[in-house]
């Protein structure tokens, strides 16, 4: 008789200045060692988007974060696919020249990669996007004209017949910031993952479809002191292109309305572990699965961010480890069926239970 699959949950929340995984794709190695040991990785842009740059993993998840909470929470599965039909929204505010930088994007990606996008809308209205940073260090955003990108939504959905959708909004150049110098130092908080995260959430919640974003910005200067962390922001034009590969396989969202039809599909109770950063642990998706007597928490203590919401505070059990190479050997502990204590020198006494 087969095992049972090994499925892991990858979180790195955006916007709150991870070491790792704050930056531009740069938990991307961690999500491919993890997957190395794992069945099925389910994970999210934020870890797997970088830039121009992304790597093909066959067994990796891509699912956008307010997808991955309903996932966790047990009100949505997720079904695999094998290419969908991609719809692209491009902000009316972005400049001619910088449109047409993205247009031949997402036609390089047709050409070389193969990928489905069959139709490209302009919103009817600026996006305007706003940057805002909150008193606990973390990025976030707004968006002047919603029901612009709503409606360009609906229209590729409904005329197109897309399965996902990529939106290009027009973001505030910030050149010569503070917030910026430190993001290509390496250090600080990602001032646009925020609002980028806004964004996607309001067409997953509204269509129940895959989407994820990538921002149009002028190109910065040179910089001779850009840490490599940031680095793949700087090599084009545009961002789009990890942001339409992650699209091309990820998973539909699976309702209570189309349950019938997704035998399938991928619930929250196939979940064994999910690893996440030991100080960001309260979000929405780490505290439904941590009610799941069966899911492993493993709280990495070098990935640092803005947050203070520990295992321990939030009332969350946890296996603390010190790094992702640490939590990559419990999970190889539990694929084998072996209590990640008992490769420790100390092992305590049974404990038996009194009347």
């Amino acid at each position: 008789m087969n095992p049972r699959p090994l499925t892991v949950v990858l979180i790195v929340p955006t916007g709150v200045g991870a070491s790792i995984g704050g930056f531009a794709g740069d938990a991307l190695p961690v999500a491919r060692a993890i997957a190395q040991i794992s069945d099925t990785l389910i994970t999210h842009p934020n870890v797997l988007n970088g830039a121009q740059l992304y790597w093909p993993i066959p067994n990796a998840l891509y699912v956008e974060g307010y997808a991955l909470d309903k996932f966790a929470a047990g009100c949505w599965g997720l079904q695999p696919v094998h290419q969908n039909r991609i719809g692209l929204i491009l902000d009316s505010a972005i400049e001619p020249d910088l449109q047409l930088r993205h247009l031949q994007a997402a036609d390089a990606t047709r050409a070389t990669l193969g990928l489905n996008i069959t139709d490209c809308v302009l919103t009817d209205r600026p996006l305007q996007v706003e940057l805002r940073i909150s008193e606990s260090g973390a990025s976030w955003g707004t968006i002047g004209n919603p029901d612009s990108l709503l409606r360009a939504a609906e229209k590729l959905i409904k005329q197109a017949r897309v399965e996902a959708i990529a939106v290009v909004a027009r973001f505030p150049d910030d050149e010569g910031s503070l917030a910026l110098e430190n993001y290509r130092r390496g250090k600080g908080v990602d001032p646009l993952a925020g609002a980028e995260a806004v964004i996607s959430h309001l067409v997953v919640r509204t269509f129940k479809i895959p989407c994820a974003h990538a921002p149009a910005l002028s190109a910065l200067p040179l910089d001779p002191h850009l840490s490599p962390r940031s680095a793949a922001e700087e090599i084009g034009y545009t961002f789009l292109p990890c942001v339409l590969a992650g699209l091309s396989k990820a998973p539909q969202l699976v309702t209570p309305e189309s349950q019938q039809h997704n035998q399938l599909s991928i619930t929250a109770d196939r979940v064994d572990a999910v690893v996440i950063p030991a100080t960001a642990c309260g979000g929405s998706a780490i505290l439904s699965l941590s009610g799941r007597s069966s899911v492993q928490i493993i709280a990495v203590g070098d990935n640092k961010t803005q947050m203070q919401a520990t295992p321990e505070k939030l009332g969350i059990k946890a296996l603390q480890v010190n790094s992702y190479l640490e939590a990559i050997g419990v999970l190889v502990a539990l694929r084998a069926g072996i209590s990640p204590a008992s490769l420790g020198a100390d092992i305590s006494s049974l404990r038996c239970l009194s009347d």
